[in-house]
């Protein structure tokens, strides 16, 4: 099997693991789902500093968790509205603080003599470069929010019918504006920004395009699940 179809297996099983978040979310309660896209966002923050290939494109490793975190907010919108979908941004960003914050306090927490060497391999790969994380705070909060308002801007243009177009056409446009707000940012000035820009943006974009079927039967299933009571 080659590798890009691995990574593509890999694409779906995220995408499948977290559009089940929508099906937990509906029998427990919208809260369960609002938690997995606060994880997601930890995840992605954590694994970002691996810079890894997809065919000839040159991309973080959190690009498969992070844009799945579109799917989330999409699901959201779907079910239970704008209301619901701001939250789970809002949780994501605040738990993305929380991360911030307890990784500067390791990073500069004095070590043990003995595990020196552990201690600068932990500090060379999650220490916060302030640029990076300045970026990807502010093109997650811009991208987000714009995804739930493309999301219902689409629904109404097309009467709450062609679930695909909506769900496409939002994420699309907002990972376009992620991908320009992080990129630049966090890496103008320091290294040429045009092929990050079209690396992250295409591989994004494919992303969207698998996940389209999972929101789909994924809706239908929900559809099918009758809300737990206590």
């Amino acid at each position: 099997m080659s590798e890009i179809a691995v990574i593509v297996l890999w694409i779906l099983a995220t995408l499948a693991i977290t559009s089940l978040s929508g099906v937990i979310g509906k029998r427990y309660g919208v809260e369960y789902i609002i938690a997995i896209m606060a994880a997601l966002v930890v995840i992605a923050n954590i694994i970002a500093g691996k810079i890894v290939v997809f065919g000839p494109f040159v991309v973080p490793a959190a690009v498969i968790v992070y844009a799945s975190t579109f799917l989330i907010t999409d699901i959201l919108s779907e079910k239970w509205g704008k209301r619901e979908a701001r939250k789970a941004v809002w949780a994501g960003f605040y738990a993305n603080i929380v991360l911030v914050v307890a990784i500067y306090i390791a990073v500069n927490w004095t070590a043990a003599p003995f595990a020196l060497d552990f201690s600068e391999s932990f500090n060379s790969v999650l220490g916060i470069v302030p640029r990076v994380t300045l970026a990807s705070m502010v093109a997650y909060l811009i991208s987000q929010n714009h995804d739930i308002f493309a999301f219902h801007w689409w629904k109404d243009r097309t009467q709450g019918k062609h679930l695909w177009l909506r769900n496409i056409a939002s994420t699309m446009v907002s990972q376009a504006v992620d991908t320009g707000i992080f990129i630049t940012i966090a890496f103008y000035g320091v290294m040429d920004i045009v092929p990050l820009l079209i690396g992250q943006y295409v591989v994004k974009l494919i992303i969207a395009v698998l996940d389209t079927p999972f929101i789909y039967f994924i809706s239908w299933l929900m559809d099918k699940i009758t809300v737990r009571s206590e």
